[in-house]
């Protein structure tokens, strides 16, 4: 899953980033409700985790948001050290689907995500089909031509946002950020050097209905191509 977390403390970043990207997530951290709100309007997510005390605010504030602009096929878990009566109830009324308090265990925490995704989307997470591509996120498989890719996990999560996010003029420190997160010590050129091989595995020069099209000095750009 792509998971969206919402924690301004640091180092509960960095150990929620470490668990889910262990269970084969992607993550995108934010800290503070307003970048969280902006990302949500422009990007897409399978299961949000959300901090309840925030410096400009609450998670309720995200929670009404995401429940009244985009339904309730977006699982969203509270995590947060309060765990008295009043909020917990505030935050399963404003449409949380579960409410872990402090500390979290690993395990129980990757559950829960679990099974508020299964909750939100009871088929279980879709497979996408992007013309000959077909992605399904929890088998971490892709298929060309009804045919497995073998990618790393860093290639593959990076596949999977880029075609989440298809025709998105996304740059270099976006994509770093996103995939390797706030934590890594990698630079730009791993970016590139990532997209190179998804480009040459996924054949992705327009050939199969997709290109990966660079913008010098920027990022890049995945593009439906018309057959026609």
């Amino acid at each position: 899953m792509h998971i969206g977390v919402l924690e301004d403390d640091t180092d509960q970043q960095a150990l929620v980033e470490l668990w889910l990207r262990s269970a084969q997530h992607s993550v995108k951290i934010f800290g503070t409700v307003t970048e969280m709100l902006a990302a949500l309007k422009g990007g897409s997510f399978d299961a949000l985790l959300l901090d309840w005390m925030l410096p400009d605010g609450d998670g309720g504030e995200v929670i009404r948001w995401v429940r009244q602009s985009q339904g309730w096929k977006l699982a969203i878990v509270v995590l947060t050290s309060r765990d008295d009566e009043q909020t917990v109830v505030e935050a399963l009324q404003a449409g949380a689907d579960d409410f872990v308090v402090k500390p979290a265990k690993q395990q129980e925490l990757n559950a829960r995500l679990h099974s508020a995704a299964r909750r939100a989307r009871p088929g279980g997470l879709p497979v996408m089909r992007m013309g000959t591509y077909e992605i399904d996120v929890p088998r971490h498989s892709l298929l060309l031509n009804g045919k497995a890719v073998t990618l790393t996990q860093k290639e593959f999560d990076l596949a999977v946002y880029l075609f989440q996010n298809p025709a998105k003029l996304m740059s270099r420190d976006h994509l770093l950020d996103s995939i390797w997160g706030i934590s890594s010590e990698v630079n730009s050129r791993t970016v590139d050097t990532h997209i190179s091989r998804i480009r040459k595995k996924l054949k992705l020069d327009g050939s199969m209905g997709w290109k990966m099209v660079p913008v010098y000095g920027f990022g890049y750009r995945l593009a439906r191509v018309d057959s026609s």
